[in-house]
């Protein structure tokens, strides 16, 4: 079952992770969750939020610049990163 929140792409699944895969101009995708990760594809005006900031603060802090999935690790709950973005309304 899927759901959809206004400025998130969600990714297809797809068994081979790609650093291209389904991200059009304007977004990038990161991988959320504390366990198995799922990928977003989210807005680059998602960078102007200073809660978002935090976020990628805290990934710097716990992965540093090494990112082995291709895309930018979240580390926080997928339902964390999820009532966040929902609050951007972009």
């Amino acid at each position: 079952m899927g759901f959809w929140l206004p400025g998130i792409v969600h990714a297809k699944k797809n068994k081979v992770p790609s650093k291209s895969l389904d991200v059009p101009k304007g977004y990038f995708a990161v991988y959320v969750g504390e366990g198995e990760k799922k990928r977003f594809v989210i807005p680059v005006s998602y960078l102007n939020q200073p809660s978002f900031q935090d976020l990628l603060t805290q990934a710097e802090d716990e992965f540093g610049y090494d990112h082995p999935m291709g895309a930018i690790t979240i580390p926080c709950s997928e339902n964390t990163f999820l009532d966040l973005t929902s609050s951007f309304g972009v």
